[in-house]
């Protein structure tokens, strides 16, 4: 059986003089009924977030909304989070 992995991508958003410390996660899932779905994630660091799934007929759709939300969010400030040593 093949093993399915799902690739995500983590942005952060932290100021600590305004005590601003946010997540963003975006992901690209299939569904059980064929279509794609763009999962969102977000909150505050540290809490559980805000999770939010949007459907797409296909994974090209679904990437160029992942691609709009990270050209948005990036405008915002977020950057990619370090990976873990």
């Amino acid at each position: 059986m093949s093993e399915l992995t799902v690739p995500y991508l983590v942005l952060q958003r932290c100021d600590p003089a305004s005590n601003m410390a946010r997540f963003y996660v975006l992901t690209i899932e299939p569904t059980l009924f064929g279509d794609t779905a763009l999962v969102r994630e977000w909150g505050r660091l540290g809490q559980r977030g805000r999770r939010r799934m949007d459907l797409f007929a296909g994974r090209v759709q679904a990437v160029e909304a992942l691609e709009a939300w990270l050209a948005r969010k990036a405008r915002r400030g977020y950057v990619p989070k370090d990976p873990a040593p």
